[in-house]
C-alpha cells in the first residue's frame, strides 16, 4: 500500500514538474503600464503632471534622480514563450509635459 503511494506520489511530482505537457494552458502575464495610442494622441505640448496623470496613469517608474522625466513600460510574456516590451518616456519642464519619445507617436492613427 505505502509502495503504491509512493510510486503514484513520485509519478504526479513529475507530471506537473513537466512545462511543455500537452493541455496545459499557459496565461498570458502583463506588468507595468496599458498605454493606448487613443491615450497618447490625447497628449499636448503645455500640459501640467496632474493632466498628463489623469490622461496617462501612474507612471511605472517616477525616478528621484530624474524628476523630469516619467516612464511607462509594458512588458508582456505569452503562454506560447513569446516576450514583447512597450516603452514610452515623457519628459518635463517647469512641471509641464515637454516632450515624449518610445514605442508611441501622436497622431499615428491619423490618416
Amino acid at each position: 500500500m505505502i509502495r503504491t503511494l509512493v510510486t503514484i506520489s513520485i509519478f504526479t511530482f513529475f507530471l506537473t514538474a513537466c512545462s511543455d505537457f500537452p493541455g496545459v494552458y499557459k496565461i498570458d502575464i502583463p506588468q507595468g503600464n496599458v498605454v493606448t495610442q487613443e491615450m497618447v494622441d490625447q497628449l499636448r505640448p503645455g500640459m501640467t503632471r496632474k493632466q498628463v496623470r489623469f490622461v496617462m496613469g501612474t507612471p511605472l517608474i517616477e525616478d528621484t534622480f530624474h524628476a523630469d522625466r516619467w516612464d511607462y513600460i509594458l512588458t508582456r510574456k505569452s503562454g506560447d514563450g513569446s516576450y514583447s516590451r512597450q516603452k514610452l518616456t515623457l519628459r518635463f519642464e517647469n512641471d509641464r509635459l515637454v516632450g515624449l519619445n518610445g514605442d508611441f507617436r501622436p497622431g499615428a492613427n491619423q490618416p
